[in-house]
Formats: structure tokens, sequence, C-alpha cells
């Protein structure tokens, strides 16, 4: 029997997979064409300059409307759009179980409560029924996170029903940008939404950036704007913005720059092709992994996803081994992955006494515990199926009962 590379085989990928370069030709030109525009109006890039105002305006049409504004983080973009949502002070904020801890602290930082929700079973996204339960007299708002790349099935339903409960809905969008549900945009649904654009995600706008976006200008685009640049009334430009007596109320700067926004605007021109082939390798892989693997099964696919990794189970009971060790032999043969993933709220103690209770999401941590998650992206081809697939079915040989 071929030995695990893990106890001194000879590994089944023997050179690096292929790597991403979203900061690739078509950014540095946009880069540098941007670089260009400012010296030769003999000034230095601004914010809330030229090419914000572009990357702003060309998601607005990839988004199919609506409005943007750019900012300088993925947790800038949630802060900025709870502050703009107004809620009353002392609210209960719904929370999806698994997500970033930037978009908890958005929540304790405003002075509000998080209240979990827990996922579907086998998934890390919630449901309508989950959010039944855990609604409380004080629930103002419900932060909605489309995890790895998958858009939450019940997002129509969930803001259906927080309509008619009076409560807003703020969609994080960050894993996810481009999914779709019923041919709909994720990020169309609620009442607001957060992107976070920083160089790992799909859409990859320089090391750290966001977005803030809405179909609702008249009610909350102003106040997006406000919020993002300490209160400055940014649609008059009549004001001299310099003097802060002009602002409306205290509020903190989260602009972003020019270069990011180049950045990002030549990224965004090949999001739905990036998306296209990522989503054209998963499925070709799930197919792969469900014919050919007895240990392994991938996570509950289809091709309304952005991806961004995409979560394979294990059936524990079919190995001598923990699924953790299953992951590290799978790295061990060359393939990238992370084998215990660790953005559940319920796994931070620091985040205990923040929470509304003492409620653990079960379905999100057993989804997570019973799996790991495979690393992609669109430049992984016909070859790096074979070697995923190769490794899998050695590791399983190798550990099965």
């Amino acid at each position: 029997m071929n030995k695990p590379a893990i106890l001194g085989g000879t590994k089944v990928r023997k050179i690096p997979m292929p790597v991403r370069f979203a900061f690739g030709n078509k950014e540095q030109a946009e880069v540098l064409k941007m670089i260009k525009y400012y010296k030769a109006k003999n000034e230095d890039p601004k914010y809330s300059g030229l090419w914000e105002k572009k990357f702003c305006n060309e998601f607005n049409n990839f988004m199919g409307g609506g409005f943007t504004n750019a900012v300088a983080s993925g947790t800038g973009a949630i802060y900025i759009a709870m502050k703009a949502l107004e809620l009353q002070p002392n609210s209960d904020v719904l929370i999806s179980p698994v997500t970033c801890s930037g978009a908890f602290s958005c929540i304790t930082e405003q002075g509000h409560t998080p209240v979990l929700v827990d996922s579907d079973k086998n998934s890390y996204n919630i449901t309508l029924e989950q959010v039944k339960k855990r609604i409380t007299s004080k629930t103002k708002l419900i932060q909605v996170t489309h995890a790895a790349g998958e858009p939450v099935r019940d997002i129509d339903k969930i803001v259906k029903f927080a309509k008619s409960k009076g409560i807003l809905v703020l969609e994080d969008c960050s894993q996810a940008i481009g999914a779709r549900i019923k041919n709909k945009l994720v990020g169309t649904f609620g009442d607001i939404a957060a992107f976070s654009t920083m160089y790992r995600k799909n859409l990859a706008a320089n090391s750290s950036s966001g977005l803030v976006y809405t179909t609702n200008k008249r009610k909350y685009f102003k106040k997006i704007l406000a919020y993002s640049d300490r209160g400055k009334i940014l649609w008059n430009d009549q004001l001299d913005l310099r003097d802060p007596k002009y602002s409306l109320f205290p509020a903190l700067n989260w602009n972003t720059d020019e270069f990011s926004c180049a950045i990002g605007l030549a990224n965004l021109r090949r999001l739905s092709n990036t998306n296209k082939k990522r989503n054209y390798f998963l499925k070709k892989l799930v197919s792969e992994i469900i014919n050919e693997c007895e240990v392994c099964y991938p996570y509950n696919y289809h091709e309304g996803f952005a991806p961004f990794y995409f979560p394979i189970f294990v059936d524990q009971k079919k190995i001598k081994i923990s699924k953790i060790r299953f992951a590290k032999a799978l790295q061990n043969e060359g393939i990238p992955l992370g084998e215990h993933y660790g953005c559940l709220i319920s796994t931070w103690k620091w985040a205990r006494k923040y929470l509304k209770d003492k409620f653990v999401s079960k379905n999100a941590l057993h989804a997570r515990n019973q799996c790991f998650h495979l690393y992609l992206n669109e430049n992984y081809k016909e070859k790096e199926i074979k070697d995923i697939v190769k490794a899998i079915k050695k590791v399983e040989m190798y550990f099965k009962k």
C-alpha cells in the first residue's frame, strides 16, 4: 500500500498548486493609469476621487442597480452599514454562527447585544426556522452571513419575515460576492449589504478594503456616506467639507484610497469570469469526489455559489484517525486546505460574556467538526482535480477501517 507522505511516503502533488495573482497585469495597468492621471493634474491621489467613483459605479452595474460606497475594510463596511440603519440603543442583533470576529465586534462596539443563531444541518448558513427560534422582543436587526461562497437559501423568506416584525436585515456578502439564489444576487435582498474586498476575496481591491451597498438611496445611502467620513455631507459640493462645522454628527473616518479602487475596478471587470471558472472547477470536482471517494463527500453545492473555500466532509466512522489528522495527511500530499475552521462564534471564549445567552450553535459546530476546507481559485483545472481526488483516495485507503 502506498504510504501517505505524512508517514514518510511520496506525496501526490510535488509542485505547488496554481496561485491566483489577483494583482495581475490588468490591475497593475489600472494603477499606473490612475497615477498618470493624478500626475498630469499635478495633484496627489485623494479619497473620494475619480477611481472610487468608477469602482462604485461599476459595482452598481454589476449588482443590477443600487448605490455603493467604497471603504477601508470589510469590517468597516459592516460597521458603517449598521450605523446607517440607526438602531435603537441596546438592541438585540441576530448573528450567523459562522462569521468574522469583525462582524461580531461591530455589534458590541455599537452598544448592542449579539444573539447567536444556529445554521441548518450540514451547513454554515442560517435558515428561517433557526431565525424564528432566536427572535427576542428587542431584536432590531438580523446580520445574515452568506458563508463559504454559498448564498443563504432562505434569504428571501428571512427578509419577508423580518419585515413583518419591523426588523432590519444586513447581508454580509464578504465570502460570496456574486453568488445567486433564485436568480438574484446576494446583497440585493436585505435593507443594506456589506462586502469585504480584501486581498483573499473573490473580488480583491488591495490588502484591506470593503464596500457598503443598498438599493434604498433616500433612506440609507446618504447616511452611509456620512457615517463613512466623519459625518460629512458628501453629496453637497457647495460646502467646504474640510470644515467640521458642516458635519451632521460624530462619525469615524473609514475612507479608502485611489490605489485600492483602481485595483478593485480591474478585479471587478473579471469577477463574473472568476466565479464562472471556479464553479466549473468545483462542479467537476464534486462529481469526481461523489463517484470516486469512499470516506469523503462534498458540501451541498449548486451553481449559484461564488466559491471562496469549499467544505469537504469526512465520514469519521469509516477511518481509524481523527478528521484533523486526516486533513493534515491531505495537506502533506500537497493539497492546500484548512483542517479545522476557527470562524465559529461558539468557539470564541472571549466572546461569551457579550452574547445574549449561553446558546451554542450545535449544527454549525457539528458541520465544522466533520469537514475540512479546500482552498481553491480560478486557476485550478483538470490536473488539480486529478491530484485532489488521488490524494483523498490515497489517504482514505491507508486510514480506512
